[in-house]
This record gives structure tokens, sequence and C-alpha cells, in this order.
């Protein structure tokens, strides 16, 4: 992952906590990284040591600490040089959501060695089924938290329902987005 998905947890952890607990989380992954640099990749490891000792340090599930980041990320990247694409892939949570797919083909752009996950979105009355790839395992909890965070953006209410993952053996997993 890029350096600004680290950078992001790194800012998360002290807004939340402080920059001691960022520093025992840091230590506790045998990370000895002084700052992330945000165009640089990193190995993906390091993202998932910085979750698995922020679990430890701080007494919360992976799933909780995911979550938790997703919703973050969208308002960390807004903030960091982002708000413009996220201004121009929708201006309601239901345009963002059919323009989805595309997010990540304008992100690669900047990011020439960025491994992204793909969305495809289906819409239905009054909601869409959002289906998630990506390589990486486990991160379903903060896309749930990337949905919950776009709502906010957008002050829409949704319900998240988790309806199809690999845990369960499918191929990809499906979130059913209800929202109002």
């Amino acid at each position: 992952m890029y350096g600004l998905v680290n950078k992001a947890v790194e800012q998360m952890v002290c807004s939340h906590f402080n920059p001691e607990t960022w520093e025992a989380i840091k230590q506790h992954a045998g990370i000895d990284i002084t700052s992330f640099v945000s165009l640089r990749p990193y190995p993906d490891e390091i993202t998932y040591q910085l979750v698995d000792a922020a679990h430890h340090t701080v007494n919360l599930s992976h799933a909780d600490i995911l979550r938790a980041f997703g919703r973050y990320w969208v308002l960390y990247t807004a903030t960091e040089g982002y708000g413009e694409l996220l201004n121009v892939t929708g201006h309601t949570f239901e345009e963002f959501m059919e323009n989805l797919p595309n997010l990540h083909t304008r992100v690669s752009f900047s990011y020439p060695q960025l491994v992204p996950p793909t969305f495809e979105t289906e819409p239905f009355d009054g909601g869409v089924l959002v289906h998630y790839y990506s390589e990486r395992q486990g991160l379903a909890p903060m896309v749930v938290g990337l949905l919950e965070g776009l709502a906010e953006r957008f002050n829409t209410s949704i319900a998240i329902e988790l309806i199809a993952s690999r845990e369960a053996g499918d191929d990809h997993e499906v979130f059913r987005i209800d929202y109002k």
C-alpha cells in the first residue's frame, strides 16, 4: 500500500488517542519508520502489522479498527488533496455510488504501482448493491467504514448489510446498501 494509507493510520491514531499511542503501536508492530512518504509504495504487511498492533495496544477488534479507519479515510483524503476528486465523483451519495467503479482509475494516474480494489455497483430502488473485489484479505470492515464515511459526507442515512463474503466461501464481498 502507498504511504498515504499508513500516514492516515498514524493521523487517526494520534487524533483518537495520542502520539504516544502511535509510537507504542509502531513499537509493537516492529516498525521503525519515522514517517511514511505518501507517494511511496510499502509492503502491505506493514499496514496489516500496524492494524494488528493497534488491536493489541488499544484493545479494539481488528474489524472495529478497520471500520473506524474506513470512515476516517473519507475525511482524511478530502483534506489531503483529494477533495476535488471526491467532488467530481459525485455530489450525492447515490451519484457517488454510481461513479464508484471509476474512482480508482482516476487515482491510478497519481499512484502508478497502485493495486486497487475493484467495485461494481447495481442500483435498485432505494439502494445499491456494491460488489467489492480485492487481492487483499480481511478488509471488508474497512469498506463498511468507507461507506459510512461517504454517507456522513453526503448527510445520507444508510443501512449496510454484508450479503456475500469470502469468509463465507464467496469469491468477493457484496454489500447491500439501503438509503433514504
